[in-house]
Formats: C-alpha cells, structure tokens, sequence
C-alpha cells in the first residue's frame, strides 16, 4: 500500500518536471519564431540563448551549461550564414559552423540530450533537376556549403540526432529576400531579379512549428526511432524573379520586376541553380500538412505590413 502511494507520488512530481529545450541561436529569423511559439507549448521549458548569453564556440561554456541544467532537447539555430563573406572569412564560419555543432554534439552525448540541428541547401552542388532527396550526395560549391556539411556530420554522431535542412528562409524579423524586395519595391519603380536560381522559399515560422512537432512525436513515440536528416521548405517550386513578383503583388506595389541572369549580380560565393528540396520523409513520418509558399508568405507580409503603419 505505501509502495504503491510511493509510486503514485512519484510519477506524479516526474509528470509535472517540464523538459528542457535549449534554443540556440534565438535571435535569429528561427529563433525568434520558436520564441513566438513557446507560450503554446507549456510542456515544455525552453531556455532561448544567443551568443551573448552562451558562447557555444567555447566547449567548457557549452559542457557546464548542459550539465548544469539537465536538457532533454538542443534546437541549434545558429549559424555563419554570411554566404559571400564566408569565402574569406573561413576561420570564422568554420568555428561557428562546425565547431561550435561538434561542441554541442559533445554536450548532448555526454549528458543523454537530444540535438536538431538546421542545416541549408547549399550542402547541393544545385546542378541537379530533381528535388533533393535526403540520402542524395552532397556536394557543396562554396565555403558556407562546405561548413555546414561538416556541422551536419559533427551532429549525426549524436545519437537520435536530427539534421534539417531548409532554404531561402524569411520571416518578419531581420535581413531577409522577403523584407529587402518591401524596401525596395517603395523605393523604386523596376528592380532586376535572378531568375535562374530555382529554390522553395521557407516561412520561418512553419519550420518553428515543424521542429517542435518532430519533439512532441519523438517523446510520445519514444520506442519509435525517426532520427536522421529531413528536409523541410515549403510547397511549391519558384526562382528569385517568382518570388519578387509574389511580394510585389502581395503588397500592392508597382514596382516593376524583371527577370535577368545570375551572371548580371557577380558574387564571390556560386549559389546553386536548382534547389528544391524534396519532403517526402517529413511527410511521411510525422504527417505534417506543409503550406505552400504563397499562403506562407501572406501570414508573413500580413505581419510585417501590420508593423510598418
């Protein structure tokens, strides 16, 4: 009779022990929209840090940070995404890139943690013509690719670990394609857009809500392993041009866009030509309804044309 009270008990206070999510990287477009979908998510606890409060690039920082505060889960948002600049800034881009991902790996090994790691389409070499499948070769073309290849391998040796990858990523936060084309389409009356780069815009905030229900899967189908890379963007196939165009007449500007060749916007980095990525894993295994890129980018500008009045 007491055991079993004892038991009672004791399930009863493991029930109310929230998880612990770390969120790296929260000042980020990703970030910023797993902070928005916290609060929707009571069961858990996350714990939103950036460099300024954790220096992941510094492993005894990351060690004692896991260890102290016992993570079921690590959401590694950060990353050196400055694509051009990484072509001469290496050191850089590999430290945050690799490094800082193998130091997390460490972490999670050594203290039985969970890792999602988010990784880009530029791992492609993008002279395909078929949507990327997960298992396909990567072959990136610039140092950006070249870095968070390496930080994808760094974190699949962490068991149960998750790798996803995704493209053209905007939101209402921050330096972003969707933000720039507002700017500029009030700005001016033509604007010139590459039209030969094929890729799938990604809303932030449906990927947000994609990694949080590969959590709640993996914890209520604990004997189920799911792990592995995925890739998520959303629906739908455009070039830069399609996707200016789609701004442009969300907004209700006049702007002008006309299509041009990569070749008329030299850059140090190559960017691939085609990098639509495919889903079917993502879909597959946790059934998660994907929007198109054109519904997305509604929610998107209805939030970002909200705060500009």
């Amino acid at each position: 009779m007491v055991e079993d009270q004892l038991n009672i008990t004791i399930k009863k206070i493991m029930a109310s022990i929230k998880k612990r999510i770390l969120v790296t990287g929260s000042n980020g477009q990703l970030g910023r929209e797993i902070q928005k979908l916290a609060p929707s998510h009571p069961e858990y606890s996350f714990l939103f840090h950036d460099v300024d409060t954790l220096d992941i690039t510094n492993a005894s920082q990351v060690d004692r940070f896991v260890s102290d505060k016992e993570l079921s889960w690590i959401i590694n948002c950060a990353a050196y995404t400055a694509v051009d600049k990484a072509e001469e800034d290496r050191a850089n881009a590999e430290k945050v890139n690799i490094k800082a991902v193998a130091n997390l790996a460490d972490a999670s090994v050594k203290n039985n943690a969970r890792l999602i790691h988010i990784s880009t389409d530029y791992v492609f070499s993008g002279t395909g013509y078929m949507p990327y499948k997960d298992d396909f070769p990567a072959g990136p073309r610039s140092v950006y690719g070249i870095t968070k290849e390496a930080g994808e391998k760094k974190a699949l040796k962490v068991p149960g670990a998750f790798v996803i990858r995704t493209s053209w990523l905007y939101s209402a936060h921050g330096n972003n394609f969707v933000k720039t084309m507002l700017r500029l389409g009030s700005e001016r009356d033509k604007i010139n857009v590459v039209a030969d780069q094929i890729g799938s815009p990604t809303f932030a905030g449906d990927l947000a809500t994609a990694i949080l229900a590969v959590i709640e899967f993996c914890d209520k189908n604990q004997q189920k392993d799911v792990s592995g890379i995925y890739h998520f963007s959303n629906e739908g196939v455009a070039s830069w041009y399609d996707f200016a165009f789609e701004i442009m007449q969300q907004a209700g500007y006049t702007c002008k866009i006309s299509p041009v060749d990569s070749s008329e916007f030299p850059v140090p980095a190559p960017r691939p030509h085609y990098s639509v990525l495919n889903k079917e894993k993502f879909r597959k295994n946790f059934g998660f309804d994907i929007p198109h890129w054109k519904i997305s980018l509604k929610k998107c500008m209805t939030e970002i044309l909200a705060s500009q009045t």
